[in-house]
């Protein structure tokens, strides 16, 4: 954790921002000050005679003016980033006090009830992870951070690349910061998607090569037509230009739906094209030492395509002035001219543009999972084990924060957990504490937690299980269709994790203990692995049964009346019960 660091960071650019503040009030009041010094020199160049030294005095005043007001632009800029970086520090330290509860965005488009894990283990939606360790501000950096949290699949050596490119970027906060508050000045636009589509489409703009050159050089003689009418006056001219400029718009016209389809990507750009630019001219000016911060650096190099690119779009933007636009397609078929310089840069780019938006959605990405061991207490990078195993040393749950957290040792090697114990002893969130770990250690990532070696798996779970009123489905059926799903994968891909809460909660315990056995089962015969939480003590018996499956527990402890709980694993099945205390501490 780099409280101290953070902390630091917030105060040097508060006190960055109270004196660019100062300086700016001084520069506006200068400003002011200089704009009435110039109506003051209007007012005696009009009320006296012109005289040479009150006109070179007025210029330099206008030139002075000119300097003020770019200098101020600039320390507004200097203001607009001190707050940005102000505000990044400030969600910092919200994610290590706890308050990043409050953070607006959950992920809401993620949220799917369908998922194998994502409801279950708090992945995203309201106190979710994304919520928590959210920092992307562009589309495609938040598709890459969702995805890269709920299917992460990568091989061993990809798992290696991401770990040296997460570590070299945590260990950099002040760079972390810098970089989020750069990609913040792009912001998340849906249509960055359509954008990149669009951009890939390299479709020439008109096929026919008469055309084409009738289209580019007729606006060339119309210019010569009406400049030479206008230096020689000459009727004859006069009528050659008009009719060069009628049949000029009689062409614009006919052939507008076909510009208007061509240029649409880039001319309803929500947003400007150089923040992109500026993004990636930053991380060319960085040098970084993993492999794959080189590779992703590389495949950015594109910030003059996009330059070149937002050159085009202010050129097709013409168009929201209706007068200018009429004026210069006419005159100089505007429309057509954008058409083939879109065409070519097309030409030169359309291959490389879906790498250069993706490399950047993936350096977004990697920026979140670099939050973590700058927020949390105990984290580490987990090493890739053999096998189905996960072993991890003082794991705990990101979510809580640090002061309270209780951290717990898993050794789980081909076995199936039976976790036992009493209501809030803890046995939920250990389980969501070795999934949501094991999730981040399959995205590449810093796990909460002193170490951990893990075997890549298939992640499936069954815990908020809840009714469907629309199809008539209840509780109790509801979790035998996800159970089923889990048997299903388990028989499709033996290298599956579950984790199920109280299994069959929503029926009889006759049923419920028999259902329960005949499930375990199964999933041992698969060779799976997996966490299964019960208070049906009796359930613990079938360990005696099958080796691969071992007991462990949670208890509490009573002092002075009142009850309490450490939070702390222990092997073997439950010996303790509350749900009396619990119902005479509520009156029942």
């Amino acid at each position: 954790m780099k409280r101290k660091e953070i902390t630091r960071i917030i105060e040097t650019h508060e006190v960055m921002l109270d004196r660019m503040t100062a300086v700016s009030n001084r520069v506006g009041y200068g400003k002011l000050l200089l704009v009435l010094l110039l109506g003051l020199w209007i007012y005696f160049m009009f009320a006296w005679d012109f005289s040479l030294g009150l006109a070179a005095g007025g210029g330099a005043g206008v030139i002075f003016l000119v300097v003020l007001w770019v200098y101020h632009y600039r320390i507004h800029e200097k203001i607009r980033y001190s707050k940005g970086i102000i505000g990044i520090g400030k969600r910092y330290m919200a994610r290590i006090s706890g308050e990043w509860v409050e953070f607006r965005d959950i992920g809401e488009e993620f949220i799917d009830s369908e998922h194998p894990y994502s409801s279950d283990l708090d992945i995203v939606g309201k106190k979710s992870f994304f919520q928590f360790l959210n920092t992307t501000h562009t589309w495609h950096g938040r598709q890459a951070f969702a995805k890269d949290l709920l299917e992460g699949r990568f091989s061993k050596e990809e798992l290696i690349l991401r770990q040296e490119a997460v570590g070299e970027l945590s260990g950099d906060v002040g760079f972390t910061v810098h970089m989020e508050q750069v990609f913040s000045e792009i912001g998340v636009h849906k249509s960055a998607e359509r954008l990149v589509d669009s951009l890939q489409d390299d479709d020439a703009f008109v096929d026919g090569k008469r055309l084409r050159f009738l289209m580019m050089f007729a606006p060339v003689v119309t210019i010569i037509l009406v400049v030479a009418a206008l230096l020689f006056g000459i009727g004859e001219l006069y009528l050659a230009a008009v009719a060069a400029l009628a049949m000029q718009g009689l062409g614009w016209v006919l052939g507008m739906g076909k510009a208007h389809m061509y240029l649409e990507p880039i001319s309803r750009l929500p947003y400007k094209l150089e923040p992109y630019s500026n993004v990636m001219e930053e991380l060319q000016g960085q040098e970084f030492e993993s492999a794959k911060l080189r590779e992703l650096k590389k495949q950015m190099d594109a910030s003059q395509a996009i330059k070149e690119l937002s050159r085009i779009a202010d050129k097709v933007n013409v168009r929201h002035n209706a007068l200018i636009w009429f004026v210069v397609n006419v005159l100089l078929l505007w429309d057509f001219w954008c058409g083939f310089l879109f065409e070519k840069w097309r030409g030169r780019y359309a291959h490389l543009a879906a790498g250069w938006f993706q490399a950047l959605g993936e350096f977004e990405s990697l920026l979140c999972f670099s939050v973590l061991p700058n927020v949390c207490s105990t984290t580490s990078l987990p090493t890739i084990a053999p096998g189905k195993e996960i072993i991890a040393k003082e794991v705990g749950h990101p979510l809580i924060i640090s002061d309270s957290r209780v951290s717990n040792d898993i050794v789980c090697k081909d076995n199936i957990f039976i976790i036992s114990g009493s209501n809030m002893s803890g046995k939920t969130t250990f389980m969501r504490t070795v999934g949501i770990n094991l999730v981040l250690a399959q995205a590449g990532s810093y796990i909460c937690g002193r170490e951990m070696s893990f075997s890549p798996v298939r992640i499936i779970t069954s815990m908020r299980i809840a009714d469907d009123l629309n199809e008539g489905i209840s509780t109790f059926y509801a979790e035998l269709k996800r159970i089923k799903g889990i048997i299903s994968l388990g028989e499709a891909r033996p290298d599956m994790m579950f984790f199920i809460d109280e299994i069959f909660r929503g029926t009889n315990s006759v049923d419920r203990l028999s259902g329960a056995k005949a499930v375990l089962g199964r999933l041992n015969a698969l060779g799976v692995i997996g966490i299964i939480t019960t208070h049906d003590l009796d359930l613990c018996d079938i360990a005696d049964i099958y080796p691969r499956i071992e007991n462990y527990s949670f208890s509490e402890g009573y002092n002075d009346g009142r009850i309490s709980f450490d939070y702390k694993i222990r092997q073997g099945r439950s010996t303790t019960t509350n749900a009396k205390y619990l119902m005479e501490m509520v009156g029942i």
